[in-house]
């Protein structure tokens, strides 16, 4: 916090204003803890390391090509509206102020869920959920739905190549409707190897 603060040239108190209130930041403290893995899944890690390294040695450029992935996020957001309540922002015109102004203005801030589908060219797609929305077995599938018309739209021939796709084990990624899904859409399940206390930073 003070880094920033330094480097804005504001008040650590401001700053602090500013990421609780404005933009709805919390601080939160993460850190890895290891998973001891049991033989079996010791195993069946080296299992699938290897799949993946005999399919990028096969043809390294069309393997890259291939994978498709994606992962939701929560995005912040801030909107600025005229104030209803001033005769100076009556009618239907925004009126554009000054930085640190807040005469005739209303900010509405909140979080919304953003899911991004990308592959080695770049974004594919990017789906804002609805409010009041949960993300189901049913959702994700209709998803998917949006990402295959994506793809024709946007990767000609992409398709054809089988795409390898690659996501976590959320509980409505792994829902039958999801894996359905997967199948119906021509896609080939990229699986993880299990957590490994190897790939534990500090």
């Amino acid at each position: 916090m003070q880094l920033i603060a330094n480097a804005v040239g504001i008040s650590t108190g401001y700053v602090k204003t500013v990421l609780r209130e404005h933009l709805l930041m919390r601080k939160v403290c993460a850190r890895w803890v290891s998973r001891m893995l049991d033989q079996k899944m010791k195993d069946y890690r080296c299992e699938l390391s290897s799949e993946n390294l005999n399919l990028m040695q096969l043809d390294c450029k069309l393997f890259l090509k291939r994978i498709v992935t994606g992962d939701e996020t929560w995005i912040a957001y801030t909107i600025t509206i005229p104030s209803l309540n001033s005769k100076a922002c009556s009618g239907n015109t925004l009126v554009l102020q000054a930085p640190g102004s807040s005469r005739c203005r209303h900010q509405l801030h909140g979080k919304i869920m953003c899911t991004i589908f990308w592959d080695a060219e770049g974004i594919l797609l990017i789906d804002f959920m609805p409010q009041k929305v949960t993300i189901t077995g049913v959702f994700y599938a209709d998803l998917l739905h949006k990402l295959v018309l994506a793809i024709k739209e946007k990767r000609r021939g992409k398709l054809t190549k089988t795409p390898l796709f690659l996501h976590d084990n959320a509980p409505a990624h792994r829902s039958h409707v999801g894996q359905a899904a997967i199948l119906e859409y021509g896609f080939e399940e990229m699986h993880q190897p299990p957590y490994s206390p190897d790939l534990d930073t500090e």
